[in-house]
């Protein structure tokens, strides 16, 4: 039988502990190949703060940080400041980088900081039980909005479109995985984030569009349709900014 796909060696021999459906297996395979074929595995440290990625030092072949809720902006400044020479980056979800983590975010965007963010956005709280997040769509359910999202409850935070006001900031992105060529799509985008720090150009974050179909009450299925069909209409992807343009 003809061998035609490999895992990547980035990745470690550990059973991921996420609920079936999720899209951060597909995530997680994209930074270690991106990381692979870059070639920066011997400099690389990820961090990873509380939320469903609490335990993504355990999947990965390099060096990892654990930071506490919201914080990875901040823990990662401090190591890039102290190790220049690392290839730094954060891997959030929407309730840590858009609710705890959005002042450590805005403010390592303000100052340019030269490490990478791969922002997984699936409209809801995974790992606490589904409750609302600041990117939970209007008229959504969620176990703390059980009537559906009203605009008493506030909008969707849209931190791509709030980050790309920012002057200092090298690359912003809004990607998604709801299907084959869109998961092509999100690995240029985190490809191009590492390489930017690479070469010293400064803040990169990719918004990645996910589910979350335990949380979201359906199947795997109906829960990417759910991002192809309702996420992108508030969330639109595409390139917020890109100073290498």
């Amino acid at each position: 039988m003809k061998k035609v796909f490999s895992k990547s060696p980035m990745l470690a021999e550990t059973q991921f502990h996420y609920c079936p459906g999720c899209g951060h297996g597909i995530v997680h395979r994209l930074i270690s190949e991106s990381i692979e074929e870059l070639g920066l595995h011997d400099r690389v440290i990820g961090i990873a703060p509380v939320g469903c990625s609490v335990f993504a030092y355990d999947y990965f072949n390099f060096d990892m940080m654990q930071a506490a809720h919201g914080r990875a902006p901040a823990v990662a400044t401090g190591i890039k400041r102290a190790l220049p020479e690392s290839i730094i980056f954060a891997y959030q979800g929407d309730g840590d980088i858009a609710s705890i983590g959005l002042a450590e975010v805005m403010h390592a965007a303000a100052r340019g900081e030269n490490f990478t963010i791969v922002f997984i956005n699936n409209a809801i709280y995974g790992m606490t039980g589904g409750q609302m997040a600041p990117t939970t769509l209007l008229g959504q359910r969620t176990t703390t909005s059980a009537e559906g999202r009203t605009e008493t409850q506030g909008y969707p935070i849209k931190l791509c479109e709030i980050l790309a006001t920012m002057e200092a900031p090298a690359f912003i992105a809004r990607t998604s995985i709801h299907d084959a060529a869109n998961v092509l799509k999100t690995k240029t985008a985190i490809k191009k984030g590492f390489q930017n720090q690479a070469d010293g150009k400064g803040f990169s974050l990719i918004e990645v569009l996910s589910n979350c179909p335990v949380n979201l009450n359906m199947t795997p299925v109906q829960s990417m349709d759910f991002v192809k069909n309702a996420m992108i209409k508030t969330f639109p992807l595409g390139v917020f900014r890109d100073k290498g343009e």
